[in-house]
């Protein structure tokens, strides 16, 4: 009796070690990896499919926009005060970000405040408080002056599929 219980004992742990092997992925879809595949743990930047076309989202599966009034490779964010409750940016934990399908030049800025923020071709990065799910592109277009990333770090210029909210001021 008690070798049956050892042989049992270590069937479980046999499978549990197998499925440990599995992929890294979760299939979810979400986050950090919808047409990516999700390969890259802590990936702070993915790719994902949206209306829009493959897009560029954080790691929770936002949305991720870049801001007309700013300069590529400025070293600087124009979107300050009243913007950032609209427009928060794409935080940066440290200066070389990971990312998972994003094929253009990832960086970082230093705000005023001593942050650092993510920079996709030079242009800073930022989310929409607007978008209330992962997918959501409700920012596109808002004021013609924001706009969702490609993962080559180009504007998507595509219509949304319904018309923004203007912003004041924006």
């Amino acid at each position: 009796m008690r070798t049956t219980k050892i042989r049992a004992a270590a069937a479980a742990l046999g499978l549990l070690a197998l499925a440990g092997c599995g992929s890294s992925s979760d299939g979810s879809g979400t986050a950090s990896g919808e047409g990516s595949g999700g390969e890259v743990a802590n990936a702070v930047l993915a790719t994902a499919d949206s209306d829009l076309g493959e897009i560029v989202v954080d790691a929770d599966g936002r949305t991720v926009y870049v801001f007309d009034k700013d300069t590529a490779d400025s070293g600087q964010s124009a979107c300050s005060g009243e913007c950032l409750a609209k427009w928060p940016p794409v935080p940066a934990e440290s200066d070389d970000p990971v990312v998972d399908g994003v094929t253009g030049e990832i960086g970082t800025i230093t705000r005023d405040d001593g942050s650092r923020q993510v920079t996709l071709s030079g242009m800073p990065l930022y989310l929409y408080a607007g978008d209330s799910q992962a997918g959501d592109v409700t920012g596109q277009a808002v004021g013609g002056i924001w706009w969702v990333v490609a993962a080559d770090g180009t504007k998507v210029s595509a219509a949304p599929t319904s018309e923004p909210a203007a912003v004041p001021g924006y």
